[in-house]
């Protein structure tokens, strides 16, 4: 995997954490999604998931920044992303948002798309959809009562297919127990900001190559918001039949699809 490195960048008086690992001559930026924790502390388990880009890619997990602002929106973070880059030296790269991060890579896309080589969008949306306002209305409800154990739950109900829950429901029921948030506002301002996508209209300025991915019984965002946006950019598209916002994790064939794309095969 190369050398691991976890650092935090400096967007003047903000930090944004961030992992890097891999040792290959191009570089891949990774946008992941909400997260009530955050890349801090992970770098190793991150860099083993997406280990099998190590060769080919030096790798690059971009974190959102540490303190939000209340009312902050897909644009703004899109304009942390890229100020990081920048911070990192990358001139372009290619980009890889997951739901959340699939939201700020496409604005990422629009408004600066001199950093975006090739675009991976999984599991995302280009614009609000009553699933999505349903999902974020109830994580904000819950994480506003700080019903840590309640939002993990709801989260993890939404994410995952019921078979994977039935086969890990200890494990699952054992994360909900052990972890507590010390607060909940950043969690809760991101998770607004998730009703701030608006890139459905602008899609078509989208001139990089584009690969979608999707989990057609998404419960958070929906299967029909990734053919969506396939459909205004005419690009190519995999949605896995009983899987839904978590596909990137329970497909077994997820990276390599991705990896394919990026290596100039789909």
């Amino acid at each position: 995997m190369g050398r691991i490195k976890a650092m935090t960048l400096d967007l003047g008086g903000a930090g944004l954490d961030c992992v890097r690992f891999g040792a290959g001559h191009r570089q891949l930026v990774m946008l992941p999604g909400l997260s009530l924790q955050g890349v801090r502390g992970a770098a190793l388990p991150l860099a083993y998931m997406y280990r099998a880009f190590a060769r080919d890619y030096t790798v690059y997990i971009l974190d959102k920044r540490d303190k939000v602002p209340e009312g902050v929106t897909i644009r703004d973070l899109a304009f942390d992303a890229e100020q990081a880059m920048g911070l990192l030296g990358l001139g372009g790269a290619n980009v890889w948002g997951v739901s959340q991060g699939g939201m700020i890579a496409q604005r990422l896309a629009i408004e600066y798309p001199q950093r975006v080589h090739k675009l991976v969008l999984g599991v995302t949306a280009a614009r609000p959809n009553a699933a999505m306002e349903a999902a974020v209305g109830q994580w904000v409800s819950l994480a506003q009562r700080g019903d840590y154990a309640g939002l993990v739950l709801d989260m993890l109900g939404r994410m995952y297919s019921e078979p994977y829950i039935q086969r890990r429901r200890w494990v699952l029921g054992l994360l909900a127990r052990v972890g507590r948030a010390k607060d909940f506002t950043r969690f809760i301002r991101l998770a607004k900001a998730c009703l701030t996508c608006d890139t459905y209209p602008e899609l078509r300025k989208i001139t990089c190559p584009v690969f979608v991915m999707g989990g057609r019984e998404d419960k958070v965002l929906t299967g029909r918001a990734s053919e969506e946006i396939a459909g205004a950019l005419g690009c190519g598209v995999k949605l896995y039949d009983g899987l839904g916002h978590a596909a990137y994790e329970e497909a077994p064939d997820f990276n390599r699809q991705v990896l394919r794309f990026l290596r100039g095969g789909g």
